[in-house]
């Protein structure tokens, strides 16, 4: 499957604005991140990526955004627009169309250096190591992947069914290591990042769906938005723990939160967002 530090690249357009900056970037959009169309988490990760191009702190501090048009797998049109700079901080828009359709709209702040107090109160989930667990390929192996996306990560899932749909109602949760395949081999904080958007995103349907999949029903829930924190770079950690919760669907929508933890039990990232059901 393709590189994530390759297919979430963004090139500059050489669009100059009044400044003298280059703020407008073009990429391209790889079916291999395939689910429901290109994953969301794919899409804000190529956002995060133009932000960063012009960002000059080299740590992403969060990331925000609206889904507004699912994209198809071609070029991409992005453009940055600083909001607040500081010693310290900045604050920027990402606009990405297609064919000047929206895509995407996001926010994002990043930070350099900063003092400042510190304490970890973690309750991480005890689960094994990935080690300690089967692959889906072993798990299963009659199955069939059902989108590209999964093709791009080793995985070790931690709450699993040995048959599919279950038999009855499962709790709201999803947890399940991952690994990126090729392995991650920058140590660019904004692709650790980038790999995390992309994680992040996909824990809402595993999560949300499981109270209700034993019905099999004729629903999806994309995502409307996505909001996420960095705590932790990860760019030394190939493993990662996904850990998704879907405390409510109600009334059309599904509310789900998630967080990311290293091999050594660190928060890496916190989130959620809010997803809408379509008839499938």
């Amino acid at each position: 499957m393709g590189d994530l530090a390759q297919q979430t690249a963004v090139t500059p357009a050489h669009h100059l604005d009044d400044l003298g900056a280059d703020r407008h970037f073009t990429a391209t959009l790889h079916d291999d991140w395939e689910i429901w169309g290109p994953e969301g988490g794919y899409v804000a990760a190529v956002a995060l990526r133009a932000a960063g191009a012009v960002s000059p702190f080299a740590r992403p501090a969060s990331f925000s955004c609206h889904y507004l048009t699912v994209a198809n797998f071609a070029p991409v049109d992005l453009v940055v627009t600083p909001l607040r700079s500081g010693r310290t901080a900045l604050s920027q828009r990402v606009e990405m169309t297609q064919d000047g359709r929206p895509i995407l709209s996001a926010m994002v702040w990043s930070v350099g250096q900063i003092e400042g107090l510190v304490h970890r109160d973690l309750r991480p989930p005890e689960v094994p190591n990935p080690d300690q667990l089967r692959s889906p390929a072993e798990l299963w192996p009659d199955r069939n992947r059902s989108f590209n996306f999964w093709d791009n990560f080793d995985q070790r899932p931690v709450d699993f069914f040995e048959q599919w749909p279950p038999a009855g109602p499962a709790p709201p949760e999803f947890r399940t290591w991952v690994r990126a395949h090729p392995p991650l081999s920058s140590s660019d904080p904004w692709i650790d990042a980038a790999r995390t958007l992309i994680v992040m995103d996909v824990l809402s349907w595993p999560a949300g769906s499981r109270p209700h999949a034993y019905l099999e029903p004729p629903f999806i829930a994309p995502s409307l938005d996505l909001y996420v924190a960095f705590q932790q770079c990860a760019t030394n950690d190939q493993w990662l723990l996904l850990d998704g919760y879907s405390p409510v669907a109600d009334d059309g929508l599904l509310s789900w939160t998630g967080r990311v933890w290293n091999l050594e039990r660190q928060l890496v990232a916190s989130g959620g967002g809010q997803a809408v059901f379509r008839h499938t």
